[in-house]
């Protein structure tokens, strides 16, 4: 095995002539370089088209170019000129196309008809629509529906999410797993006991007037880089940004933004980060406490001398409950135990908390960095406990803000996507539509593959997204997934997922949101919510890739009128020729969060959603903010004890979105060729006797009766703490035991992983 290799660090700002130089390779490579201008032109803008691409929040004043380098790729991707069509499954045996890479999948193009797997000749052949829905009802039908999965990304809109999960209800069961239990499930569990609310605090104006931002775990340049602007605003401002992260990532440290010409002119970039703490994978939680020690000594020095308190005391009497303990158990934790477990030294976090002493208002940014360990939940309310320290919730310029990441993975929540009946107003929809909701919890993702495993699952339906390729235990669920009865996948591209075929397999097109979804009623809007919970319309603007595709409104339309008794208080068919009766729906069952839905989609920078702890209210047991003690200092698996076991980061690449791939090359961390790299500390690469650049394996140091181990990967040298390691998602997932996830929430432990890392010996260098 040959590598293809290259590693040059990149030193260049992240923005700049390398965004533009990337955005230019990538529109010709897609074909979409005649429609640049105009598509662009309605990228997040009022009027236009919502990006597929990441959640952050669409300013109420957008720029000329209110996009990313990212957002850029995934729509050159969805308006590519390729084309995956009947002729080309005609000529590919599902079995070959196992062997593509996932690059090469989705690069093939646009799916184009409907079509189903024949397993006598291991193709993908064309089907009607109507053959289609009748075989899925029918099927549907005569399954158990609580052995039934209905998964969904992130990309649907409010509109087909709140069909999709009545559609689940009505049908009889509550198992609605979604991408969020792979990333933020773990706030949307940590946040509810101790601030009252599942989601992020903040909006995007409070960025105009905070005094300080801190960031744990989160990679802004390669998982939301147009959050770089109201960063860069904030630097220009002199507000202090703090980073917690274990790689140097470049869009922490240098931007340049690409549509100020004399920025970009002169290059002259912007620092970003005032200072960077690489903390050790899992070692957030003791830098945490060591942050909250550091200023429970501040106020203990200003209450000596005389001086103004540090603590926000009134904020903290009035509104909280659970500080005695929480400030017992900071002072009771040694800064030895602090620093052996965060990797860094008293005096960063000593600096660390300093700066945040001395700001009035004060943002916390977090992600999956902080939510992908075992103790992420004790992760996000520790961080919870540093603002409410301050009084750092509930005022202009301050709060907690999860950065998610499909476009609308927040809002598919907001309207009923969760396998938790709690969350769910189960009432209203019996009244609304008279029917008995199932009452029984449902199933998340960790718990579908578990019944995937036990070969208990009868039908899986995927409303986009790459499943089996995005879960842990990626050999075993694959092995497993051909005893699924009914795989049916509403998609847009070949993805991986698409040729794990069950019993019965089927790939239905559907339109993106760029394009224009024309029904009997007239073009069609559609919505989502972003992270900083507003609501934003979007109308396509562009011809759809095929005249056989359909929308996913009316794909799950027609699906659950294939499937379910008729009821006349649910109007499948209207619903799908006209989106405003489903927004109508909605504003029904939830009249608070989406009171006069119709007459404020279009409001420019989108209508927020109403939040309690916004205005101090706490939706909490005991009706004030929680103050909690975390379990343990480290979020790791990995207990610590063997100097042979690394924790391994998965991550995302500069050339990719999820699972998707858009090319192989890691521009800002220099990496490019190939996605098989290990990125270690030199001197562990040293101690190991392992070759820079030479192959290594990695596995996964768990004793539980299974062997997850992978090779060919090229060790590079890289500036991580000592006893962490990082590769890319998806590739790594294998590597990942199904059991290793989020105590509370199920999020797989994706972020410190316990490997052993040897030399491959199987495998030759180039």
């Amino acid at each position: 095995m040959k590598t293809r290799v290259r590693f040059k660090p990149y030193t260049q700002p992240v923005g700049g002539w390398g965004s533009i130089k990337s955005l230019a390779y990538h529109s010709a490579q897609q074909g979409a370089v005649a429609s640049n201008a105009e598509l662009l032109a309605h990228h997040n803008k009022p009027g236009g088209y919502m990006c597929t691409s990441c959640a952050w929040a669409k300013p109420g004043k957008p720029s000329i170019a209110e996009f990313c380098e990212n957002g850029a790729k995934a729509t050159f991707w969805d308006v590519t000129s390729k084309r995956t069509t009947p002729e080309f499954f005609a000529k590919h045996r599902v079995s070959e196309l196992l062997n593509w890479p996932d690059f090469d999948l989705e690069n093939a193009g646009r799916l184009t008809a409907p079509l189903r797997y024949e397993k006598a000749t291991d193709k993908y052949v064309p089907v009607s629509w109507e053959d289609a829905f009748a075989d899925i009802g029918a099927r549907l039908k005569a399954c158990e529906p609580e052995r039934t999965v209905f998964y969904t990304s992130g990309r649907a809109a409010l509109e087909t999410s709140y069909m999709y999960a009545l559609f689940a209800r009505l049908y009889g069961h509550n198992n609605l797993p979604d991408s969020s239990n792979m990333c933020h499930e773990t706030t949307s569990v940590a946040l509810p006991p101790t601030l009252g609310t599942p989601v992020g605090t903040v909006l995007l104006e409070d960025f105009e007037h905070t005094d300080c931002i801190i960031s744990f775990g989160q990679n802004v340049g390669t998982n939301a880089p147009r959050m770089l602007h109201p960063l860069q605003d904030a630097r220009k401002r002199n507000v202090p940004i703090i980073v917690f992260n274990p790689l140097r990532e470049r869009g922490w440290e240098e931007f340049i933004n690409p549509q100020d010409p004399a920025q970009l002119l002169s290059n002259t970039p912007t620092q970003i980060a005032t200072q960077y703490h690489q903390v050790r994978a899992a070692g957030d939680l003791a830098a945490m406490k060591g942050m909250a020690k550091g200023l429970l000594a501040l106020d203990d020095a200003a209450r000596e001398q005389g001086h103004a308190r540090i603590l926000d005391v009134s904020f903290i009497e009035e509104h909280t409950n659970g500080f005695a303990a929480f400030d017992a158990m900071i002072r009771a934790t040694s800064w030895d135990e602090i620093t052996n477990s965060s990797g860094l030294t008293q005096a960063n976090l000593e600096g660390a908390a300093a700066t945040f002493a001395n700001a009035r208002a004060v943002i916390a940014i977090y992600g999956m960095g902080l939510t992908q360990h075992r103790l992420g939940v004790d992760n996000v309310q520790m961080l919870v406990n540093l603002l409410l320290m301050g009084g750092h919730i509930g005022k202009r310029g301050a709060g907690i803000c999860p950065v998610r990441g499909h476009s609308n993975v927040q809002g598919q929540r907001t309207v009923g996507i969760t396998e938790k009946t709690k969350l769910v107003p189960l009432d209203a929809l019996a009244r609304q539509y008279n029917f008995s909701p199932p009452r029984k919890d449902g199933m998340n993702t960790v718990e579908t593959c578990e019944v995937v495993l036990k070969g208990e699952l009868d039908a899986f339906i995927s409303l986009g997204g790459n499943f089996i390729r995005a879960v842990p235990e990626r050999e075993l669920m694959e092995s497993r997934w051909r005893d699924v009865g009914l795989s049916v996948q509403i998609a847009t591209k070949l993805n991986r997922s698409h040729l794990i075929t069950g019993a019965t397999s089927y790939l239905l097109p559907t339109l993106v949101r760029s394009e224009i979804d024309r029904q009997s009623s007239g073009p069609q809007i559609v919505t989502m919510e972003d992270s900083t919970t507003c609501i934003h319309s979007s109308r396509g603007k562009f011809k759809p890739a095929s005249d056989m595709l359909l929308s996913e409104p009316a794909i799950v339309a027609r699906m659950a009128a294939a499937t379910l008794p008729d009821n006349p208080l649910v109007p499948w068919r209207e619903w799908a020729s006209n989106y405003a009766l489903v927004r109508d729906a909605i504003e029904q069952t939830y009249p608070k969060e989406f009171r006069q839905f119709n007459a404020r989609m279009d409001r420019s920078g989108g209508f927020p959603r109403p939040l309690p702890a916004r205005e101090r209210q706490w939706a909490t047991e005991s009706g004030k903010a929680n103050f909690s003690t975390p379990a343990a200092l480290s979020a790791s698996f990995d207990l610590g004890g063997d100097p042979d076991v690394f924790r391994l980061i998965t991550l995302r690449s500069n050339d990719q979105f999820n699972t998707t791939i858009y090319g192989y090359s890691d521009r800002l961390r220099g990496i490019s060729g190939s996605r098989m790299v290990v990125m270690l500390n030199r001197a562990d690469r040293v101690r190991l006797g392992l070759r820079h650049q030479g192959l290594v394996r990695l596995t996964t140091a768990v004793d539980d009766g299974v062997t997850r181990s992978m090779g060919g990967f090229t060790a590079l040298d890289y500036d991580l703490p000592p006893g962490t390691c990082a590769a890319y998602y998806p590739e790594c997932n294998a590597l990942i035991p199904l059991w290793q996830f989020a105590e509370q929430s199920k999020t797989p432990a994706a972020k410190s992983v316990p490997v052993r890392i040897s030399a491959d010996t199987g495998a030759t260098d180039a």
